[in-house]
Order: structure tokens, then C-alpha cells, then sequence
């Protein structure tokens, strides 16, 4: 059968839709199919967000504990004095703690420093007072959100989880410094040790790496730790 070559083509629709041209006769499905859930291998639950409360008004202090509560935080302690703050936070080890800034005993900002000094936990100012200088001190005091009174539920919950998100990334970014600082220590100390045993006892650099690793082995301390022993002079080749 000839077809012509213009636009339209004349040939019938059976043959322009050969093989080539077909749709699936299997259509896909409106959504992929999901597996189901491994009863052996439970999701991880994640554990309810712990808070201290540090609010010197009563009522705002309760109305506060309350919204918490309903959306799921767990309020390990409260009081309406700063330096007790400090002292629920360390006695409590709280995931979060909301501070007021005028209070008895102590203000909200002297004990955010306190608490983010020694990173016990992320920390929320939640205050009546908007004054720059107010806020600019808490940013130095480490403060990772700062909430003016009155306040919304709406505005209230996205601020915690800011804090909270951000104290994450400060801690793991330390967490991970302080990894690389160790490792280049670790580094610094093998490196003069296998200098040691080269220059002293006349090894190569690979039988003094080598006898750093047999002796971390044997004694299941680390390399770093054997290393700082040859370096003091405690440990040593035995004489051929």
C-alpha cells in the first residue's frame, strides 16, 4: 500500500500506528507501589523534645506549658527565676530552654550565657522587651531564637524548632571539628614517633609503622596513645 508523503499523510490510521508508534497497552499505575513495613525493622521513633521553662508571670508561664504540651514537648522543668534555670538545665539536661529576659535572681540573658557557654542546650528568649540592644545581646549570649511577647502558638512553634534545628548543626559542626583536630593530633604524634624510631633504632619508615600497629594491637590501646609513649621514651624496639 502507498501512502502519500504530504501533511496530512493519506494513509489509514491502522497503519500509521504500527510498532513503532503504539502506546503501551499497559497503562502506568496513578502511583508507584510502596513496600510495605518490615515488622522486624521497626521506623525510628523520635523522642519527644524536652523543655525548661524560665518565665517570671505565672499565668504566662502555665498558658506556655500548656500549648507545649498539646503539640507533643515534654516540660521537664519550670520556675521564674534565672538561676534556677541554669540549675533545671543542668539537672535536666533539656533538649530546649525558654527564657525570659527579666527575672529574679538572674536575667534571661546572663543565664543563656551560662547555658550556651557550656552547650547544655539550645536556647529561646521569649520576652515583652523588642529593644535592639536587647536582641544584639542575645545573639552574642548565643541565643539561636528570640520571640516577643504576646505571642502565637503560630509563631511560637516554627521559633522552636528554628532553635532547635540550629543548635543540631552548631553541635555537629563541633562535633566534627573537634574529629578533624583529634585525627591531624593523631597524625602530628605518629609522624614524630616513627621519626624517633627511625632515627634511634635505625628503622625504616614501614617497620616503624609497622611496630607502632603491632604494639597498639597487642596492648588495644591506639596508635596516638603508643605514639606518645615512644615519643616520651616508653616504649622502644626490643634489641635484635
Amino acid at each position: 500500500m502507498r501512502c502519500s508523503t504530504g501533511w496530512p499523510p493519506s494513509c489509514p490510521t491502522e497503519v500509521l500506528a504500527g510498532p513503532r508508534y503504539r502506546a503501551s497497552p499497559t497503562p502506568l499505575p496513578a502511583t508507584l507501589p510502596t513496600r510495605p513495613p518490615d515488622p522486624e525493622r521497626p521506623l525510628p521513633v523520635r523522642k519527644p523534645t524536652r523543655v525548661v521553662i524560665a518565665e517570671d508571670e505565672a499565668i504566662i508561664r502555665l498558658d506556655l506549658k500548656e500549648i507545649l504540651e498539646e503539640e507533643g514537648y515534654v516540660v521537664v522543668g519550670e520556675t521564674n527565676r534565672g538561676d534556677e534555670a541554669i540549675a533545671l538545665v543542668r539537672e535536666h539536661s533539656p533538649d530546649l530552654a525558654i527564657l525570659d529576659i527579666k527575672m529574679p535572681g538572674l536575667d534571661g540573658l546572663s543565664a543563656a550565657h551560662a547555658i550556651t557557654d557550656e552547650r547544655l542546650a539550645a536556647v529561646l528568649i521569649l520576652t515583652a522587651f523588642s529593644q535592639h540592644d536587647l536582641v544584639e545581646q542575645a545573639r552574642e549570649a548565643g541565643v539561636l531564637a528570640y520571640l516577643v511577647k504576646p505571642f502565637q502558638k503560630s509563631d511560637l512553634i516554627p521559633a522552636i524548632e528554628m532553635a532547635l534545628g540550629r543548635h543540631e548543626q552548631m553541635v555537629a559542626l563541633e562535633t566534627e571539628n573537634a574529629d578533624l583536630a583529634a585525627r591531624l593530633e593523631a597524625r602530628k604524634l605518629t609522624d614524630r614517633a616513627k621519626g624517633r624510631l627511625m632515627d634511634e633504632h635505625s628503622l625504616t619508615e614501614a617497620d616503624a609503622w609497622r611496630f607502632l600497629q603491632k604494639s597498639a594491637m597487642d596492648t588495644r590501646r591506639s596508635i596516638a596513645d603508643v605514639a606518645r609513649d615512644v615519643i616520651d621514651g616508653r616504649l622502644a624496639p626490643s634489641a635484635p
